[in-house]
């Protein structure tokens, strides 16, 4: 199957300026990718933990580093459970709030 979707898989890191307060800067990558339905059973049993799973894609293995966040069509969503299947790994995501 030929990835034809485009996310950006983001690298996250924290920052303290002269005054103490943390800045979050993100760094985006882009890769491409498979988007898959989340299945019922996988969003009620998300649901029950507190979790509400909204994307799914699938990338190549060594494109993804362990980000744990993406971003697909200016949405950044958290990345809240990783499959690995064979050379490939779907990403579940969650919406950021705020």
């Amino acid at each position: 199957m030929r990835h034809k979707d485009v996310i950006f898989l983001l690298s996250i890191t924290i920052t303290v300026d002269e005054i103490g307060n943390q800045i979050e800067q993100s760094q985006e990558r882009e890769v491409f990718a498979n988007e898959f339905d989340i299945s019922t059973t996988e969003y009620y049993q998300a649901g029950a933990l507190g979790l509400k799973p909204e994307k799914k894609f699938e990338v190549y293995n060594f494109e993804y580093n362990g980000e744990t966040k993406f971003k697909y069509n200016n949405d950044i969503y958290d990345i809240i459970r990783t499959q690995t299947k064979g050379e490939k790994i779907r990403l579940t995501g969650a919406i950021k709030n705020g």
